[in-house]
């Protein structure tokens, strides 16, 4: 019988975390009392409870109730102090479960108007990460990501903004917002600074839409990672694509089925992906509102979809190489997750 190893223990990569979507809990409802926000009472009653609000974004209507839900939650980010906790608190959770690198989102244009303009609230934001990271050990930086909902030079400011500060922990640039709102191609001149800038590409796409989301991700924005992908599963061409340019695609088997992509977590395409030989990096998304962490989206691939210690081994692996972590951190980092299957 082959023996369950710790899956908090195994060493991986967390690519897909969303800024205010990483607080915890009882952070969020301490920083509402702290600054006298309101939160609506369907987040209240689930976080009071211990549980994650009821969502479903197939429609507009439901994104919109999502959206509202973070909105209220990002509100309550109002001093240097509630970022700063914000990025220790992440970082200990990540810790907890395993990653040895964190690649937060976030969109620093939504912080800007209550920290004092857009340039100190990317500086907050780095700074935090720059003293966790070494006052923690784990290795972070941060991926800036436009709001497709807002206008594509809004996108271009924040790709600039974004190379800047490629010296200071920025690594990547990312789309966010509901993918049927903005054409990708709206967005191919923001993109195209970044990779100039030499920041990896790493749009949402492939989630609320099909397989054409995908396509336009790889075509128009030179993805070279892809924020959820999953619906890439429906065309057999496209995953042989991503297979064969090496694009990883950042899965978030929960929050697909918070947001009713899936019915169930067993219906999230993790086997397809994988043996189509697509490379994933597993990722929480937004554990605040979706409810679980890091370590449990391994747990989704072990306990729904039957995937070996060997697999979920090659599935850390897959996070790692898609990191910016440079190339002898990548090796030890890569090394130690051998010594975790090994025993």
């Amino acid at each position: 019988m082959e023996r369950v190893r710790d899956l908090s223990a195994l060493p991986k990569a967390h690519l897909h975390l969303h800024f205010t979507g990483s607080m915890r809990p009882a952070t969020l409802l301490e920083l509402a009392d702290k600054h006298g926000v309101r939160l609506p009472d369907a987040l209240t009653d689930a976080l009071g409870s211990g549980e994650s609000p009821r969502l479903r974004a197939t429609d507009e209507r439901g994104w919109f109730r999502f959206q509202r839900l973070y909105d209220a939650a990002r509100s309550c980010l109002q001093q240097p102090e509630d970022i700063q906790r914000l990025v220790r608190e992440a970082a200990e959770e990540d810790l907890k479960d395993g990653s040895r690198w964190l690649e937060i989102q976030v969109d620093p244009t939504s912080y800007a108007p209550r920290l004092g303009g857009l340039i100190p609230a990317l500086e907050i934001i780095l700074d935090a990460v720059e003293t966790t990271s070494r006052e923690t050990g784990l290795g972070m930086r941060v991926l800036v990501a436009a709001n497709r909902m807002k206008h594509p030079l809004d996108a271009r400011t924040l790709a600039r903004l974004a190379v800047r500060y490629a010296d200071r922990g920025v690594v990547g640039f990312g789309l966010s917002n509901d993918e049927r709102r903005g054409m990708a191609r709206d967005f191919d001149r923001a993109f195209a600074i970044a990779r100039e800038g030499g920041l990896l590409s790493a749009p949402h796409g492939g989630e609320l839409t099909g397989p054409s989301s995908v396509r336009d991700c790889l075509d128009d924005l030179g993805a070279h990672r892809l924020g959820h992908g999953v619906r890439a599963a429906e065309d057999p061409w496209l995953l042989r694509r991503l297979a064969e340019q090496g694009v990883t695609c950042e899965v978030c088997p929960a929050s697909n089925v918070a947001l009713g992509v899936y019915e169930k977590p067993e219906d999230v395409p993790l086997r397809t992906l994988y043996e189509a030989g697509v490379p994933m990096a597993l990722g929480a998304d937004d554990p605040l509102l979706f409810g679980s962490r890091l370590a449990a989206q391994y747990e989704i691939a072990r306990r729904h979809h039957g995937f070996t210690d060997e697999e979920l081994a090659e599935l850390a692996r897959q996070s790692l190489r898609a990191t910016a972590a440079p190339e002898g951190v990548k090796r030890e980092m890569l090394a130690d997750v051998d010594e975790w299957l090994d025993g």
